[in-house]
């Protein structure tokens, strides 16, 4: 991957923002700190990144205060929303330094609790899973948490718990009933910038696809170099993930 691949899905997202005339202050903030956490990461420098990440959450609950003074979410919505957020932002401190056992142990926490605010937020839209969905996603925990007990035991049951609750958020977010009449392949509904409801099956996934590239990190790549660009993609693609989660879910009425 290369600096600029490792930034084009943020970029992609600010583009789509723009183009549903959707891109508030907040966004730029969050964005602009996405691809300067994503830039720090290629170059190895930790220091600023703490900075520069822990504008993300906050710049996301801006996004939903705005929303429910405009009075498009009520206040238990708000209430799960900046829940999520601000274990998003403990975890984001944390996970700057994901090479630390008792780091990760305690971002994954964190980032626990996140989830679990989200996938209540899907649940009170009605979000319900679907079997081919929780199959795929079952599926994978299992395999994650087995391959997690065999090379890192000393994380495994920490990462294994984080993991059941990304795949039921996953699996809530992938219900195409969340976006009815949009098109989907393989009765996956493809995204598209005029809806941004349609965002949250991708935004599941690449959160997923985000999260494991950690734990591969850690696990396989031993140099410099490719560790960098691991975590450029970690971060390029959690910032993409989080904002389209955010943005769907904003974007939901409850059914």
């Amino acid at each position: 991957m290369t600096r600029d691949g490792a930034r084009s899905v943020l970029r992609r997202v600010g583009t789509s923002l723009r183009g549903s005339g959707g891109l508030h202050p907040e966004h730029v903030v969050y964005l602009t700190g996405a691809l300067a956490t994503t830039a720090l990461a290629l170059t190895g420098d930790k220091r600023i990144q703490y900075a520069t990440k822990t504008t993300l959450g906050p710049a996301l609950a801006a996004r939903v205060v705005r929303e429910r003074r405009a009075g498009a979410i009520d206040g238990v919505d708000m209430t799960l929303l900046l829940v999520g957020l601000a274990g998003a932002t403990v975890g984001d401190v944390f996970m700057v330094d994901a090479d630390d056992d008792e780091r990760l142990r305690r971002g994954a926490s964190a980032f626990g609790v996140m989830q679990s605010a989200y996938g209540q937020y899907l649940r009170q839209h009605g979000a319900k899973p679907k079997l081919k969905s929780a199959l795929v996603g079952g599926g994978s925990a299992a395999a994650g948490a087995a391959l997690l007990h065999w090379r890192m035991p000393q994380v495994a049951s920490t990462l294994s718990g984080y993991s059941l609750a990304l795949g039921a958020t996953a699996t809530l977010a992938a219900d195409p009933g969340l976006a009815p009449g949009a098109s989907r392949i393989a009765d996956v509904v493809r995204p598209d910038g005029a809806d941004t409801r349609t965002w949250l099956g991708a935004g599941g996934m690449l959160f997923t696809a985000s999260d494991a590239a950690i734990v591969g990190r850690r696990m396989f790549l031993r140099g410099a170099a490719a560790r960098r660009l691991a975590e450029a993609f970690v971060i390029a693609s959690y910032g993409a993930a989080h904002v389209m989660l955010v943005e769907g879910m904003l974007a939901l009425r409850r059914r």
